[in-house]
């Protein structure tokens, strides 16, 4: 980003605006015959913007940092690394996922020597990237898909006004690219991604579907008007009600708020249309409902990762981060959704469900 100021008016240019903005601030338009002249302020100021403009390329080139994904698989690390480190808070968001993920890095952690205190249920990623940033959790695992479109929407949002809605990446290395040099630049690390993603997908019932011929979400514009229930934040998010009407056209869907896992509830007893879900969601194995494709991809890429203080790496040492990074790696969709339904369906505790999937993985 590079910032100008010119005859006391600060204005923002970016690279992608190129050298083209400051060559349109000299054409204007003139009659037939007329002699174009550039006057001597405005071709120093264009002069000033095409070399700030080479300067800020050049920098750029040079910084040489990436935040592209890591390739190798992280190992758990031997003995007991975190013994006699300074204790860590941890925290995890609303819903069963966040509660399953919390407590996999923490038994992971405690089993590796370092002390956790873990605060579950924080809130949606909005409260709980507060927490963060507020320096009330060490770390909280984060989807890179919400990093991007919904935090980073917020942080340049101007005060009191609503965030501007952003489309999201086009790929999942993208979008961890982009979210771990989001964290960089605000005093935090992401870690390695998980190879499982946990994107929002709207579903509804096998009967409703079939009545309406529904497919993807292309199918919902021939329903006119319908009801979307899910979390409250789905609201403003473009992985919700903004994308489904700039990218779909769906300008007539009603939204119903909902606490997340109390959708489903709301969709069998026939108070909406259409739930918001997501894709690794214990609900989802045995075929009860159906999901839509979505051929614009609003929802977007979602591995997840923890999002971490830095200072807090430094001080616990590199087994720290090795720690979780192990975890992440084992934590595909299969294992992420049985885990899921361990607690949704079969009504079992979240440390339990973890407890004895580490046993079996990680911490055999």
């Amino acid at each position: 980003m590079l910032l100008l100021t010119v005859s006391g008016t600060r204005s923002t240019l970016t690279r992608r605006d190129d050298i083209r903005l400051a060559a349109s601030a000299v054409e204007r338009p003139r009659t037939s015959g007329q002699t174009p002249t550039i006057p001597d302020v405005t071709l120093r100021s264009l002069l000033a913007v095409i070399l700030a403009l080479v300067i800020a390329g050049a920098l750029a080139a040079c910084s040489g940092k990436s935040f592209a994904p890591k390739t190798a698989r992280a190992v758990l690390p031997a003995g007991q690394p975190g013994r006699g480190r300074p204790p860590i808070t941890l925290g995890d968001k609303n819903f069963t996922e966040q509660f399953i993920l919390g407590q996999l890095y923490a038994q992971a952690l405690r089993a590796k020597g370092y002390t956790v205190h873990l605060k579950p249920d924080i809130g949606p990623s909005e409260v709980t990237d507060t927490a963060l940033i507020r320096g009330q959790v060490d770390l909280y695992p984060e989807y890179t898909g919400v990093i991007v479109s919904a935090l980073q929407s917020i942080t340049l949002a101007a005060p009191g006004a609503e965030a501007p809605a952003q489309a999201p990446p086009r790929s999942a290395t993208q979008a961890y690219e982009q979210a771990a040099a989001f964290e960089d630049r605000r005093g935090f690390e992401l870690l390695d991604p998980t190879p499982f993603q946990n994107a929002d997908r709207v579903a509804t019932t096998p009967a409703f579907a079939s009545a309406h011929g529904l497919r993807t979400m292309m199918d919902l514009a021939q329903l006119g008007s319908f009801t979307y229930g899910g979390p409250p934040e789905n609201r403003t998010r473009y992985e919700g009600v903004r994308g489904m009407q700039q990218a779909y056209g769906l300008s007539r869907v009603r939204f119903v708020a909902y606490p997340i896992g109390a959708q489903y509830q709301a969709l069998n007893g026939g108070k909406v249309d259409t739930i918001a879900v997501f894709t690794t969601d214990g609900r989802l194995l045995h075929g009860h409902y159906r999901v839509l494709a979505d051929p614009k991809d609003i929802f977007g890429f979602q591995n997840l990762a923890p999002v971490v203080n830095k200072q807090v790496i430094s001080r616990e040492g590199p087994a720290f981060a090795q720690t979780l990074n192990a975890v992440s790696a084992t934590l595909s969709t299969r294992a992420i959704q049985r885990m899921n339904a361990a607690v949704d369906v079969e009504h079992r505790a979240p440390a339990a469900v973890v407890r004895s999937f580490l046993a079996a993985t990680l911490l055999r």
